[in-house]
C-alpha cells in the first residue's frame, strides 16, 4: 500500500509554487510519492483558452525530472470531456483500491472548494492537504474556513507548513506575453520550452 499525494490543476504553465507545495507536502507528511496530474479539460477554465494537454504535460515532465517522489500521472488529461475533481478520486479508488490518496491543494482552493463540481464528494473522499496560506481580508480566518468544511462535511484537512509564495500561471502567462523574464517563477526547463514553442504571447 502506498500514500499517494495527488497535486492536481491545469498547469498551464506549472511553477515553482506547484513545486514548493508538492515537496513540502511530501516530506512533512511522509508521502511515497506525488503525482502531478494535469487535468484535461477543466470545467471552471471555459472562458478562456487553454493551452495544450501535450505541451501542459510536457512543462509537467520537464519540472518534475529529477525530483524525489515526483511522479508524472495522464490519470486525469487521458480522459475525454471535462474532469472533475470529484469524479477523478471515485476513478482513482476504483483503479488502486489498495492505496491511500491524499489531496494537495492551496489555501485559495479550500475557500473556493463549495463551488466545485460535488464538493461534498471530494471532502468526504480523501484528506486535503493545505498550504497554510491566508486568503484575502474578505474571507473568514483560514482556521475558521477549516473547522467550517470540517463541520459541515466532515472534511480532513491539514494545514502544510509552507513559506509564502506568491506566484500563479496567469502571472507567468501575462509576463510572457509581455516579452518580460520568468527565470524566478519556473523551472529552467520549463522557461526554454515556453519560449522554444512560443506559448503565451498572443
Amino acid at each position: 500500500m502506498a500514500h499517494i499525494g495527488l497535486m492536481g490543476g491545469t498547469f498551464d504553465p506549472v511553477h515553482n509554487g506547484h513545486l514548493l507545495l508538492g515537496k513540502q507536502a511530501y516530506e512533512e507528511q511522509g508521502l511515497d510519492c506525488v503525482w502531478f496530474m494535469p487535468s484535461g479539460q477543466p470545467p471552471h477554465k471555459r472562458d478562456r483558452q487553454v493551452t495544450s494537454a501535450a505541451d501542459r504535460c510536457a512543462m509537467v515532465k520537464l519540472a518534475i525530472e529529477g525530483q524525489p517522489g515526483f511522479v508524472f500521472s495522464d490519470f486525469e488529461v487521458s480522459r475525454e470531456g471535462c474532469t472533475y475533481t470529484a469524479q477523478t478520486l471515485a476513478l482513482l479508488r476504483e483503479a488502486y483500491p489498495a492505496d491511500d490518496f491524499s489531496y494537495i491543494i492551496g489555501a485559495d482552493s479550500l475557500y473556493e472548494i463549495e463551488s466545485w463540481y460535488h464538493p461534498e464528494v471530494v471532502l468526504s473522499a480523501v484528506p486535503l492537504l493545505v498550504a497554510s496560506r491566508e486568503y484575502d481580508h474578505d474571507h473568514l480566518p483560514l482556521q475558521s474556513q477549516i473547522a467550517y468544511l470540517t463541520s459541515r462535511y466532515g472534511a480532513r484537512i491539514c494545514l502544510l507548513h509552507c513559506g509564502e509564495v506568491d506566484i500563479a500561471s496567469n502571472t507567468v502567462r501575462r509576463l510572457v506575453a509581455q516579452g518580460q523574464s520568468i527565470r524566478d517563477y519556473v523551472p529552467k526547463a520549463v522557461e526554454e520550452y515556453i519560449w522554444s514553442r512560443h506559448l503565451y504571447l498572443s
